[in-house]
């Protein structure tokens, strides 16, 4: 299992990013995905999440209303559309899944790092 996130990077106060993850190795229309963040001192936590087909949907209540999790199972893409980002928004994205392979395992991506800084 292969999870490689991108676009990250600096972006003023209320402006917007994109992020991707590309996944590989398992069955990706299968299993649901979920963006986690982790900023300087903190612990991570989970930012959205999004079930195998696309029609159940999650949000931390911190960016309810600003960010948007997608997903193409045709791409074997996960995506993140962030708007209105505030500078508590700084962190490491990361990417997750958990995929069953006798056994459940839960992988990650190496992170991206998004700077919300005037």
């Amino acid at each position: 299992v292969q999870l490689v996130e991108s676009g990250g990077g600096l972006v003023q106060p209320g402006g917007s990013v994109r992020l991707s993850c590309a996944a590989s190795g398992f069955t990706f229309s299968s299993y649901p995905m979920s963006w986690y963040r982790q900023a300087p001192g903190k612990e991570r936590e989970l930012v959205a999440a999004i079930n195998s087909a696309g029609g159940s949907i999650n949000y931390a209540d911190s960016v309810k209303g600003r960010f948007t999790i997608s997903r193409d199972n045709a791409k074997n893409t996960v995506y993140l559309q962030m708007n209105s980002l505030k500078p508590e928004d700084t962190a490491v994205y990361y990417c997750n899944a958990e995929v069953y392979n006798k056994g459940w395992f839960r992988y990650w991506g190496q992170g991206t790092q998004v700077t919300v800084s005037s």
